[in-house]
């Protein structure tokens, strides 16, 4: 009789990542591999094991499937699984709880049919998880680049969420779109979770000394190919100084408050709250930095939306 062979430790991992997260949302949404490790499925390999968090794993599983089910499905029953009554939401449109957000989605299928939630990247830290998304409406449409943001309670039950979104243009002066990573490797994943502090630290010290302390000098941190997806700002750090320092004497009372960051891997995320006047509701945005090995940033995307005059939640929109 053969003898059986042990299973590696990483295969183990794997098929437990899958029974968990199968377990959690009644499918497995990510795969789990058990010969190469993926570091939105399975983990990150380092020093011969799982730099890997179960729990923020499930959460992400949790995202993606609520998400597609809820607006590409119109299956509300994710709601009551995955969502807590007392949701508190952020989202002008809506008002708080799980009802509101049912009476929210449910007519979305009705209307528009086709909805995709073309999801991009999935960045999670601590309790909350990032999705950075093209939502399409209808086919042939160019849609809106959403980011949504999830807040976890210890039983894996959604119980916050905010967002930003933004009509996708037709052209960009860069000439990238809004979603691709160009930089290399081109993933959309995020780096292994070894990364994240010195990424984190990187990104926040860049943000924080450009924007809120409004230093050009900051630039120092960007790469020379730093890769752009805004659509109105071209790719490349040459001449980013000398915009900045116009853009800060255009308007010198600008304030950019950090409200929070999210961090995974290569990947930074940092929702804020921009402001030209004191007077002025601003906007929210979301910026989401990629950093290199060698510690500069190569690329960025954002997603930039109006702070409306009225809201259907009294939490704002931070």
């Amino acid at each position: 009789m053969r003898k059986a062979t042990p299973l590696p430790r990483k295969a183990v991992t794997a098929l437990l990542v899958a029974s968990t997260i199968g377990a959690v949302t009644g499918l497995a949404p990510l795969a789990a591999s058990a010969s190469a490790p993926d570091s939105t499925a399975t983990g990150s390999w380092q020093k011969g094991l799982y730099a890997f968090d179960f729990g923020l794993e499930v959460n992400k599983a949790i995202t993606v499937h609520v998400l597609k089910r809820l607006f590409e499905d119109s299956d509300l029953s994710v709601v009551d699984r995955h969502i807590r009554p007392d949701y508190i939401q952020h989202n002008p449109l809506a008002p708080n709880g799980t009802e509101a957000l049912k009476a929210f989605a449910g007519p979305l299928a009705t209307q528009f049919p086709d909805l995709k939630y073309d999801i991009k990247r999935v960045v999670a830290e601590g309790d909350l998880v990032l999705v950075h998304s093209n939502v399409v409406f209808t086919p042939g449409a160019r849609g809106s680049a959403v980011v949504d943001i999830f807040r976890f309670d210890r039983n894996h039950m959604i119980a916050e969420h905010w967002d930003a979104a933004q009509d996708v243009p037709a052209t960009t002066v860069s000439g990238n779109d809004m979603f691709s990573t160009v930089s290399s490797p081109q993933t959309n994943r995020p780096g292994p979770r070894h990364q994240t502090e010195s990424s984190k630290a990187v990104a926040t010290e860049y943000f924080d000394r450009l924007l809120v302390r409004k230093d050009p000098g900051a630039v120092e941190y960007l790469a020379p190919e730093y890769h752009q997806h805004n659509p109105a700002i071209p790719s490349g750090s040459a001449g980013l100084r000398e915009q900045f320092t116009a853009f800060f004497q255009a308007f010198p009372q600008l304030t950019v408050e950090r409200k929070r960051v999210i961090a995974e891997g290569d990947l930074v995320a940092v929702h804020a709250h921009y402001r030209l006047t004191p007077s002025d509701r601003g906007q929210s945005v979301v910026d989401i930095f990629r950093v290199g090995k060698d510690g500069k940033i190569v690329e960025h995307w954002d997603v930039v939306q109006d702070v409306p005059a009225t809201s259907a939640n009294d939490n704002t929109m931070f």
